[in-house]
């Protein structure tokens, strides 16, 4: 499965969702490869600051050919993570076209819900002619006890893609685990940072 990690706008935790995603995938034993198709190379970044041995190989293709070279690599894995653009481009394009599902993070704001908007557009265009393509919202850095991320995800019903039932909560131990090259899994195996990343990921592989 081919599974792509875009909105067009920036700071909603992409790269943080596809590294934990990719993460509990290879843990789980999957055979995974995490695509950065970020020109900022935040994917290639946090494997670098990695000590010992990688759970998965990051491979740097921000370029707009992306659908073209995916099929071959992806052949050699169960699943793929596409890391994505920060913005709706060509290249943001050509790694929706390379996808099977497109997960749409989107933090408890109503920007966030607003700025949803282009990105979803892209994702119908590109449904004409990848007519399997489904794409998915998660509610990304959810402060916990508070009823905005709940009131988001009723805004977001307006959109033609569902809201994933698992929300990814704001926690410190995201950034303290990125910070060592970790996945919150590694990190903290028994922590609910833990437990969330792998309750969305058996929510996206399993349906």
């Amino acid at each position: 499965m081919i599974i792509g990690v875009l909105n067009q706008k920036g700071g909603v935790g992409k790269t943080t969702l596809s590294v934990n995603i990719a993460a509990a995938l290879a843990l789980s034993g999957k055979r995974t490869l995490l695509i950065d198709a970020d020109p900022q190379g935040s994917a290639l970044d946090w494997q670098a600051s990695r000590r010992g041995d990688t759970l998965f190989p990051v491979v740097g293709m921000a370029k707009p050919t992306l659908h073209k070279d995916v099929p071959e690599l992806a052949s050699s894995y169960d699943h793929v993570i596409i890391d994505g653009p920060p913005r709706v481009n060509e290249l943001a394009r050509s790694a929706i076209m390379a996808c099977d599902l497109v997960l749409i993070p989107v933090q408890p704001s109503p920007y966030d819900v607003w700025a949803a908007n282009e990105i979803v557009k892209l994702i119908q265009e590109v449904k004409i002619y990848n007519d399997h393509l489904e794409g998915k919202f998660i509610v990304n850095r959810k402060i916990v006890n508070t009823a905005i991320g709940r009131d988001v995800a009723e805004a977001l019903k307006d959109h033609p893609f569902p809201v994933a039932e698992t929300n990814v909560n704001q926690r410190v131990v995201y950034a303290e685990s990125a910070a060592s090259g970790l996945s919150v899994l590694e990190f903290d195996h028994k922590g609910a940072a833990a437990r969330e990343i792998k309750a969305l990921v058996r929510e996206l592989v399993e349906e």
